[in-house]
Parts: C-alpha cells; structure tokens; sequence
C-alpha cells in the first residue's frame, strides 16, 4: 500500500529555505577567504591602487624624502577629489576609521607620523567633516638607522608601511581596509632624498589617533544592539512575518512554558546565524590575516543574480504556487514534536532574508567589528543578533501580548500574498545593481524561472499519477536549466570585447589585422545563446587573443547606436545575431547568422597566421 504524502509545515519549509539561503552565505565567506592576500611588496615610487569605486579612486607610493631637517618615508597618495579619508576619530563614521599610516623595520626607528593639514567636507547629513582628499603626503619621519654589527649602522634595509583606514565619496562608503607595503631604502642616500614641504596642521592634535577610550566602545555596541533591532523592519524580512505571527498566534493557545520556549527556539535560529558569521570572522583572521568585511557578496555579480532567482523563487512560494512534500510518516512524528527544530528554521531564514536590505547598517556595525580585538568583534557581531531576538522573545514570554494578537484567518493569507509583490520589487532593485551585461539575461531567466515553478506546483496535484507528475516536473527542471545555461552571463568574460568604431575596424583592415564583429542587442535572446554556445568557449576565445584578432562588439540595441546604422546601410543586414569575420586578402567577410556556426568559425581562425612572437 502506497504511503500518504503530506507536505511540510510552514515551519520546516522556512527551515528547507533558511539552509538554502544560510548556504549562499556560507559559500560567499569561502570565497572571500579565498581572496586573501598577503602583504604586498612594491618598489620605491611605484604607485598602487587603494581604493576605486565608479569613477572615484586612489593610490598610493612611498618614497624616502625630507621634511624640512628631517629624514622619513613620504606615504604619497593620489586620488581624485570625492573620494577622501578621514582626519579625526571623532568625526569619523565610527570610532578608529580615521586614516592611520604607520612604519615598522627592524633595520629602523621611527618617530611620530606626521599628518596634512585637512580640508573640511559637507557630508550627505550636512555634517561638516575633516577630511585628507585628492593629492596629500603624510610623513614617517626617521629617527636613526639601527647598528647592525654593534658598530656600524645599516646601509639599507626593507621597511612595512601599514595604512589604516575607512575611505567615502558623497556617494557611498567603502569598507575599512588594512593594506602593509614593504618596500626597500638605502639610507647611505639619505643626503640624495627629495625634499617635500606640506602644510602642517597647527599643533598636534592630528599628529596620532587619540587613544581609545571605553565610552566610544561602549557607544559602538550600543548603536550594533540598534542594528540589530532595526534589523526586523527591513522589508527583505517581511516575507516570513507571516509565517512568523501564525506560529506565535498558535503559540498563544498553548501553556505558557511552550509559548516561550518555541520563542527562544525562534531567537536561537537568529543568534545561529550570527554566531557563524562571528566564526566565520574568526577563522578570516587567524587563518588568512583577513577580515569579514560585509557587503563585499553584493559587489560579486554573481551572489547579486543569485540572490534575486532566490527572492523571485520565494516569492512563488508565497503566491503558494509550490510545497514542499515529505512521507506522512514523517510528516506526523513532526506534528507531535514540540516544532523547535522549525522555529529554529524561521530564525535562520529571518536573519538570512535581511541582508540584502540591511547593506548599511550590517556594513557599518561589521566594519567597526574588525577594527577591534577578536573577542571585541565577535561580541559585536552577537550584539546585533541579540537586537534582532529580543522582540520575538518578550513577544512569546509575555502572555498579555500573545492574547492581542488578531486571530488567524484570511488576512493571513492576503498578507502572505501580497508580501510576494514585495519579494519581487526587492529582486528587481537587486537586478539593477548588475553589470548592464547582465541584467538582461537574469531578468529573462526570473520569469522562466517562475513559469518553472508554476509547472511545478500547479500542472498537478496530490491525485495525479506519477508517470504523468514525474514527466511534468522533470520537463519544468529542464527547462529551468537549459534556461539558466542560455541566459545567464559567465563569470568572467574571455574575449576582450571593444565598442564599435567604424575607424577602428577602417584602420584594423588596413592594416591587415582580422576583424570580428558580433552584431547583438540587450533583448536579443538568441545573442545571449550566441554567447554562450560560442563566445564562451575557451578555444575559440584562445585563438582569438592567438590570432590576434580584434574583437568587435557592436551593440544594436537602440535604433541610433551607429551599430545599428550600419548593420543596416553598410552590411545589408536585417536584423541580429550576425557574426562577420573580415580577414585579410578577402574581400568580403565571412558573415554567420543564427546561432549554430562555431565549427565554421573556429575552422576559419585557425587559417589565420598567428600573432608574431607566438611559437
């Protein structure tokens, strides 16, 4: 006798998505780790890039010089004039994100470092702030070169410079960083350096970072307990409120004992989730001399696509378009437990789902975090998952407020429902934080994705037959993933694509050089398979850069882009895809359209002679 299939409690199918989403995260702090880098090692007036974001950016060279009578290392920074640093730990974004540069060697000693004068800036508040931005030199002077062989003082040696800070534009705030340079000087030249003068300010107040002190530690955790309250209001948490205020509802018909031990369950999925973060910072630190800085997962396109095929994904669910399913059995033992496993679940999910709204606050709360001790930033980091718990938990511990709570019905429901169109409006604001080269594919993916789950959930129910409920899900997965593989972009892009430049490609071809040209557009679906069933292959992108071909990537997108023009006037073409490959000798260009010519294209560039200084 066959058994009974039953779906999930809404408990356990928060808890299947909660482990969904905790993963993604988990991944991404993997992938962070893997990023570390260690201490790098430039030479003397070479300059490195810090810090770039849109079109602000800034860099960095270290090179002996000499201030007034005295010898240093001058930290020469770069940049352009909205992005700037912070002169003072007061009026910082928080405590200690003020610009430190220090130096270290043990071939010499060092005195105090000697900052610019600073400039004041108008933040988005309308604050007035002391700020370093542009072009500005901070000095670390030299106080003497130490005895190598008890006699004689040392004639060269590498030397670590660290800089320390936390960088904005009136635009956004960047993450704290920590980057150390070595680099090498020969202090036999000392006589040789170049001289530098720059405003001082007056006195010494910005000479060092004013030592800590406990109240703005204690003002830290203050605001990261704030955080963490805010922390449920964020829209990205709307989606399991439901679901949460049904099971406190149910909860508040049951002994007081149950109602708030389900309650500190819930709490405890939120403090879980806090408590591996906090691990995961730790394990960054100790292990990779690195630090869990959030937000860097919303700059991977990626974990952006990703995390809005997710929110499109719940939001079917909570049109109610799918269930998951378990045997009744199973099913029945759960109902009987006392559900704290789910409750964890909810918590979980809760704290996952806010992240992609709570980008400021979490950003603000973690940077502060790793600029502290280890014990100091886990605490920190729990604080804030404290914040979050502590409604729920007065909530079910207070039976008073459980009885105001209005009874279950068909509100419920339409408010489920309608947290679904707000699931949707956050992914399409996540949609719009992609590269333009993929915002396109991802948002044709979402709607397959959901005409996926449709098949999925309603094509059949509990009394179709097997043979036909199994074909019809096996067909929705196939599509979804032959999808997924046509629309959504690659990670790295292979070919090194130029915009189209009619005197370019003149030029190209004149100069006997090949010339590709790809004629796509944003809403050109077959362009995007084009690009994944051909563009995306690593041999065909190898010979290429071997060939040395230029690549063109002539965007008809609009009517007016001069792609367009010509695709028409000049090449006769009616619409995209078409591939033309111009190479010399020939007149007229091998010219592909439709999707299915890689063979053919691969045979014609492995004709071409290769790029000279190739073996």
């Amino acid at each position: 006798m066959r058994k009974r299939i039953a779906p999930l409690s809404k408990g356990t199918d928060v808890l299947f998505a909660g482990i969904c989403l905790f993963a993604a995260v988990c991944c991404t702090a993997t992938a962070y780790a893997a990023q570390a880098q260690p201490n790098v090692k430039i030479e003397t007036g070479t300059a490195f890039e810090l810090l770039k974001y849109e079109d602000q950016s800034s860099s960095v060279r270290i090179e002996p010089a000499r201030l007034d009578n005295q010898f240093g290392i001058a930290v020469i920074f770069e940049g352009t004039g909205d992005l700037h640093y912070y002169a003072k730990s007061e009026t910082a974004p928080a405590p200690d994100f003020n610009l430190k540069v220090t130096a270290e060697s043990e071939y010499f000693n060092f005195g105090r470092t000697i900052y610019p004068k600073w400039e004041v800036f108008t933040d988005s508040l309308k604050n007035k702030v002391e700020v370093y931005a542009g072009n500005f030199t901070v000095f670390i002077p030299i106080n003497s070169a130490k005895a190598s062989t008890g006699e004689t003082e040392t004639q060269a040696g590498d030397i670590n410079v660290t800089i320390k800070a936390m960088a904005c534009t009136s635009k956004a705030c960047l993450n704290p960083f920590e980057k150390t340079f070595q680099t090498n000087i020969d202090w036999s030249q000392r006589r040789s350096w170049a001289q530098i003068s720059f405003e001082k300010p007056a006195g010494k107040d910005n000479d060092q970072p004013a030592p800590k002190s406990s109240q703005p530690i204690l003002f830290a955790l203050a605001l990261a307990f704030l955080a963490g309250l805010t922390l449920n209001i964020m829209p990205c948490v709307w989606p399991v409120l439901p679901l949460i205020v049904m099971r406190i509802v149910g909860q508040a018909k049951q002994s007081r004992s149950v109602s708030t031990a389900m309650g500190f369950a819930f709490c405890l999925g939120i403090l879980l989730f806090f408590a591996i973060l906090a691990g995961a910072n730790i394990v960054l630190q100790v292990f990779y001399g690195t630090v869990l800085q959030w937000g860097d997962q919303f700059r991977n396109p990626t974990f952006v696509a990703a995390m809005t095929l997710l929110l499109v994904l719940l939001a079917m669910f909570m049109f109610g378009l799918f269930s998951i399913t378990v045997p009744s059995a199973i099913s029945s033992r759960q109902s009987t437990g006392k559900g704290y496993i789910s409750a964890i679940g909810m918590g979980l999910l809760a704290s996952v789902l806010s992240t992609p709204c709570s980008f400021g606050i979490l950003a603000a709360a973690f940077a502060w975090a790793q600029s502290q001790t280890l014990f100091l930033s886990t605490t920190a980091i729990m604080i804030i998952g404290v914040g979050m718990a502590l409604p729920y938990a007065v909530l079910t511990s207070i039976p008073k407020l459980l009885n105001k709570l209005p009874k279950p019905g068909k509100w419920m429901e339409l408010f489920k429902q309608g947290i679904g169109f707000v699931l949707l409006i956050i992914a399409v604001k996540l949609v719009l934080a992609l590269p333009e080269a993929r915002t396109t594919g991802v948002l044709y993916f979402s709607v397959i994705l959901a005409f996926c789950v449709w098949m999925w959930g309603t094509w059949v129910d509990f009394g179709t037959k097997p043979l036909k409920k199994w074909t019809v899900r096996l067909a929705a997965v196939v599509l979804a993933v032959l999808s997924g593989w046509a629309l959504l972009p690659s990670a790295k892009e292979l070919i090194d694509w130029k915009p189209y430049e009619a005197a370019a490609i003149e030029t190209a071809i004149e100069q006997q050089r090949p010339v590709l040209i790809k004629f796509t557009a944003d809403w050109c679906l077959s362009c995007q398979t084009v690009q994944k069933i051909v563009y995306s292959r690593k041999d065909i992108a190898d010979l290429i850069k071997r060939k040395n071909v230029l690549a063109i990537k002539a965007d008809t997108t609009e009517k007016e882009f001069p792609a367009t023009i010509a695709l028409e006037n000049i090449y006769n073409e009616p619409g995209v895809p078409v591939t033309m490959l111009f190479v010399p000798g020939k007149e007229e260009p091998y010219r592909w359209r439709g999707i299915l010519f890689a063979g053919e294209l691969k045979k014609q560039l492995e004709e071409l002679p290769d790029k000279q200084g190739n073996n």
